[in-house]
């Protein structure tokens, strides 16, 4: 494959997941009326899943610095892999449950939009980063990869960390 077919792809997936997380988080299809019982174990899942990317990240990270490359390669693909396990957890509990608020008269409300908001962008933003990062190092495009990666080793572990943030501040107001 040629860049021009990997970055057209790469925009083909990310608006299409990007577009499928809009219309099942906004509800625009109907969720069913049951909702089984695992779903409402879903956000410890995700945060869970989050917080493994962020270590994982993390000790990618060190590998890389360390010459690893092996190791660099595989715990970005476990970390691939589990953020891709998060994105599919997210949809099914966002599709399924019924949005919990944060209370609008905690007085840390402005500090929780603010993170919330900034992950949601930043999560929005890294997926093409994340792809042709993973495209770049898999093809043995070093230089590229590493100035791509520049960007997108803090978006993602700042979503991932983020994530983690969102869950712990939520939860005490989920009602199930």
């Amino acid at each position: 494959m040629n860049d021009r077919t990997v970055f057209r792809l790469v925009f083909a997936i990310s608006i299409i997941v990007f577009v499928l997380v809009l219309v099942l988080n906004r509800k625009l299809i109907p969720a069913p009326s049951d909702v089984p019982a695992f779903v409402y174990s879903l956000p410890k899942l995700n945060a869970l899943l989050n917080a493994s990317c962020t270590v994982l990240l993390l000790f990618s990270f060190m590998a890389i610095k360390r010459k690893d490359i092996t190791l660099h390669k595989r715990l970005n693909i476990t970390a691939f892999f589990f953020s891709s396990a998060f994105l599919i957890s997210y949809v099914c509990y966002h599709y399924l449950a019924a949005e919990t608020a944060f209370p609008q008269n905690n007085p840390i409300r402005p500090i929780y939009l603010f993170i919330l908001i900034s992950h949601i962008i930043l999560a929005a933003t890294v997926l093409p980063l994340i792809l042709l990062s993973f495209y770049r190092g898999l093809n043995n495009q070093v230089a590229q990869h590493r100035k791509l990666v520049r960007w997108t080793f803090p978006i993602w572990l700042y979503v991932t960390v983020t994530g983690v943030v969102v869950y712990l501040m939520i939860s005490p107001y989920y009602s199930h």
